[in-house]
């Protein structure tokens, strides 16, 4: 059985002791007040010495176990309250040694004044005094500089964390609940080191508070010893120093390890791996190099050689060190030969039988890449194409209202190292070729200066390009080149096709998808339609015609109720979707209009209307125009002149005709004009102005209309 996640039962097993936590914060602080102003018998303050360096390694313990500086994020202010502990301790050993002077009785700092120091009040100054310095200079003064360095450069990092988490939002790779928690977090982080700022302040003022009250403790003593009490004044150094360098002690150790402590959380904060301790990131590091351990045992064994210096120490680490150096050495090596062995065992054992299911299933949109494209969707590498699929299939659903499905990379070692190909349901749609680490330069103006390159075309478009180096990125910007790296280019042709063969993309599945969604917030709408007056696939039929000619389907609940008003009348699906193109008439006329809010139309001569109209036939539920060859090689030849005359003047311009007549023209068309809008006039926003740019003429005007 799986071990368990400790950390995931972590508060729920402290929920009994946490729940009155701000009670005992609050009889903590009134128990600190308590000491500092009323005597304390001898025994409760040699269990309150006891607790104060109890508490101070237990503080010192968790910040080395801790794996984030913010796991211990109440540091700063249990650094208050533990200074306000230490220097209520300090208080009241003060009253009681200065009160019973030769009677005093506090074990614990009769231990640390004849035991440790040796009963020499000489010796215990002077280790007192070494102590305070190595806290204030050494520990104190360092880790107070790291702490302010950190607080700036977190708060001036703060804003550019910020738009990342936005950017990886943007792009998919966070949700909304999971970017919330990053913000979180980073504000976290800032309010942590700017608060261990200030925390760093208590500490180099315990230091402080230390030495005044030694020198005010000794000074009082003397005084009450010579003055008050008769003693000589050798006598009375001796018993009143040596009770308060005990007493200075006692405090000092527990505020050295709160200091290492505060100093260890804030040089940690980008030192340590993620998910390892500090102590295994040491280990890993010190020991992760035998060539130095070796060289170091070499260095020990040549000190060992000086004359004058012992020799039996030097020998002993020195032999130490070189084992150490050499069992890392074989360590390693066999690491590394398992690692190899494994890999070759991995590659030739007997692969598993592959499903039949998996031959059977087609992806329903694919991207092939040659191998030296790889770099581009491998994050280790830098690449983001994942990424920027995922921002395409977010903006195909914002501006077409369909779903795109997930989009399935693979290399194809038989491309060429460059090519890649999009692929629907397994046939190819689109292919083209990138240069990674190239950017491509665009211009459509054709006397635009070139610029140093291999000139190419734009695989989306079309458009003359040039495949630039860095070096030449700044150069083509000025000149006015649309400059974009090889991502994008593969990004943009992604979005293209997808926009042109949208219709075959979305299936009954999707439409069911997409129903199933609009339930939820209309659900009276939804169940009126399917599967009262149409079924799934006739939907998806009206969504592909729309889809067909490029037309967003985003209102999904505007064609819906124009499916309800009219599939009582006609199960036709052509005739439903040009009811639906009338209900999206706003959006369809949007996408064509210019600058200036008009419309540039070419309008059909009414005897071609005549023509197409007459020759309309119907077989089952499929409706189509019979004409000769010769009189539709006419029709596409006088549209395309019409459309060129135009398109030469910089405008783009859409056909008006009569409704009966659109559907059918389009068909004609688009074939040889794929791109060509078709719009009829009950599709025209009467706030829309119309630019009438010309007439798609049909015949002579003296030679009969053909029948």
């Amino acid at each position: 059985m799986a071990a368990p996640n400790m950390n995931a039962y972590r508060d729920e097993a402290l929920a009994p002791l946490t729940q009155r936590g701000d009670v005992y914060l609050a009889a903590a602080i009134i128990g600190i007040m308590v000491v500092m102003l009323v005597p304390l018998p001898f025994l409760l303050l040699d269990a309150l010495m006891a607790l104060n360096l109890a508490l101070s390694l237990v503080v010192l313990l968790l910040v080395v176990y801790s794996i984030k500086p913010l796991e211990f994020s109440s540091f700063p202010t249990l650094l208050l309250i533990i200074t306000m502990f230490r220097m209520a301790l300090n208080v009241a050993s003060t009253r009681l040694i200065l009160l019973n002077g030769s009677n005093f009785d506090g074990r614990v700092i009769k231990a640390f004044g004849n035991f440790v120091v040796g009963g020499n009040y000489v010796v215990g100054t002077v280790l007192f005094l070494i102590l305070v310095v190595i806290q204030f200079v050494v520990i104190t003064k360092g880790a107070q500089r790291v702490a302010e360095v950190a607080a700036r450069f977190t708060l001036d990092a703060m804003p550019g964390k910020q738009m990342a988490i936005d950017a990886d939002l943007n792009a998919g790779i966070l949700d909304e609940q999971q970017a919330i928690e990053r913000r979180k977090e980073v504000a976290r982080e800032g309010d942590f080191y700017g608060a261990m700022d200030g925390a760093s302040k208590f500490v180099r003022g315990d230091s402080i508070a230390g030495i005044i009250i030694t020198v005010v403790n000794i000074v009082g003593g003397l005084i009450i010893g010579v003055l008050q009490q008769g003693m000589p004044i050798a006598q009375a150094a001796k018993v009143y120093m040596l009770l308060t360098i005990g007493d200075g002690l006692v405090t000092q150790l527990p505020s050295l390890l709160i200091s290492t402590a505060s100093g260890i959380l804030v040089t940690r904060a980008g030192s340590v791996r993620e998910g390892y301790g500090l102590g295994k990131q040491m280990t890993l590091e010190l020991l992760s190099q035998p060539r130095g351990i070796l060289a170091t045992s070499i260095f020990l064994l040549l000190f060992a050689l000086i004359p004058g210096l012992p020799k039996i120490p030097f020998f002993i680490i020195a032999i130490l060190v070189g084992m150490l150096a050499n069992n890392l050495s074989r360590s390693f090596t066999e690491t590394a030969e398992r690692g190899e062995a494994k890999k070759m065992q991995e590659q030739i054992k007997p692969k598993a039988p592959e499903s039949v299911d998996d031959l059977l299933r087609v992806d329903p949109l694919e991207l092939e890449i040659g191998y030296g494209l790889i770099e581009l969707v491998d994050s280790a590498q830098g690449g983001d194409l994942p990424d920027r699929i995922t921002t395409v299939r977010r903006q195909c659903a914002s501006e077409l209202g369909i779903i795109v499905p997930p989009i399935r990379i693979r290399d194809n070692m038989q491309l060429q190292p460059n090519d890649y190909v999009f692929k629907l349901r397994g046939h190819e749609i689109g292919r083209g070729a990138v240069m990674p680490g190239s950017y491509l330069a665009m211009n459509p103006d054709p006397a635009a200066q070139p610029v140093p390159g291999v000139k190419t075309a734009e695989p989306s478009f079309g458009l003359p390009a040039y495949w630039i180096t860095e070096a030449h990125r700044v150069k083509a910007e000025t000149l006015g080149y649309t400059v974009v790296n090889a991502g994008s280019v593969v990004a943009t042709h992604l979005i293209e096709l997808i926009k042109k063969f949208a219709y075959e993309i979305i299936g009954r599945q999707e439409v069911r998808n997409l129903l199933d969604n609009l339930k939820k917030t209309y659900p009276a709408l939804v169940e009126e339609i399917v599967p009262g007056l149409l079924s799934v696939g006739q939907v998806q039929k009206v969504l592909q015609n729309l889809l067909r000619e490029r037309v967003p389907v985003r209102d999904l609940v505007s064609v819906l109720e124009v499916l309800g008003d009219y599939a009582s009348r006609t199960k036709d699906t052509d005739i439903l979707t040009e009811y639906a193109r009338h209900a999206l008439s706003r959006i369809i006329c949007r996408q064509y209009m210019d600058e200036r809010g008009k419309l540039r139309v070419i309008t059909l001569d009414p005897q071609l209307e005549e023509v197409i109209q007459s020759n309309i036939k119907k077989s089952g539920d499929v409706s189509y125009v019979a004409l000769e060859p010769a009189i539709l090689q006419e029709i596409i030849e006088r549209t395309a002149a019409a459309v060129g005359k135009v398109a030469a003047v910089g405008a783009y311009p859409v056909i008006l005709c009569t409704p009966h007549v659109r559907m059918h023209f389009k068909r004609l068309t688009e074939r040889t004009l794929p791109n060509l809008a078709v719009l009829s006039y009950n599709e025209v926003d009467p706030n829309i102005v119309l630019d009438a740019a010309g007439m798609v003429e049909f015949g002579n005007a003296d030679a009969p209309l053909p029948a």
